[in-house]
């Protein structure tokens, strides 16, 4: 079982705490506030009153002993800075923060965060996607250049097979999924035939699917 130390209980802290819960991991919830702790308490493995900027208190909660900490403080950059330096020093393996903004997630990432997320900006640009083009079902942003992109499958796609479209060769694009009939297929094979109904999810660098939603 994974085990994932939460620090910050705001909507965003508690919504992962919860998730991953759910999901089957350990979970330890920290936060300043005893009403927030209160609030997600029933939610999680454990959750505890304590200040994350004392190094002291995630010593004596045994932190190091976690697979991952998330910071979920993304409004006080001078609070999560200390924390992620807190939490380096007592050798977490994996540290993801939340960022207020794009200053704040350059200055996690100098300091060595592993994963630094904007959940406003990524929602924000998922949903812009899937407003612009109607066909977009889901878009998931790995970088700056590249995503995973979840499409119904094209009119001009249907009845052909993976092999016969070559979609890596002509789009440089790779279908990593087909889900049909409620069913997900992995790593299709070529001689995968598409159907109508086939919801394709699609890896490739950003203008390679642009390309793919105007099929």
């Amino acid at each position: 079982m994974k085990s994932y130390l939460v620090i910050g209980l705001g909507l965003f802290g508690q919504s992962v705490a919860r998730q991953l819960c759910e999901l089957g991991a350990e979970v330890l919830a920290i936060d300043k506030n005893s009403d927030f702790v209160q609030q997600v308490a029933n939610d999680v493995t454990h959750a505890v009153v304590g200040d994350a900027q004392d190094k002291e208190v995630l010593r004596a909660l045994g932190v190091q002993d976690f697979d991952c900490a998330i910071i979920a403080i993304g409004d006080d950059l001078a609070a999560s800075v200390l924390i992620t330096m807190n939490l380096q020093e007592l050798n977490v393996p994996y540290l993801v923060c939340k960022a207020h903004d794009s200053i704040h997630a350059k200055v996690l990432r100098r300091l060595g965060v592993h994963k630094v997320v904007i959940p406003e900006q990524e929602y924000a640009q998922r949903l812009g996607r899937s407003l612009y083009s109607h066909n977009v079902l889901d878009y998931i942003e790995l970088s700056e250049e590249c995503g995973i992109l979840e499409v119904p499958a094209p009119k001009a796609w249907i009845g052909k097979t993976l092999k016969e479209l070559n979609v890596r060769a002509k789009l440089g694009v790779n279908i990593i999924a087909v889900e049909s009939d409620k069913k997900t297929n992995v790593a299709p094979g070529a001689d995968y035939l598409i159907r109508t109904g086939d919801i394709l999810v699609v890896l490739g660098e950003n203008h390679a699917l642009e390309a793919v939603q105007k099929l």
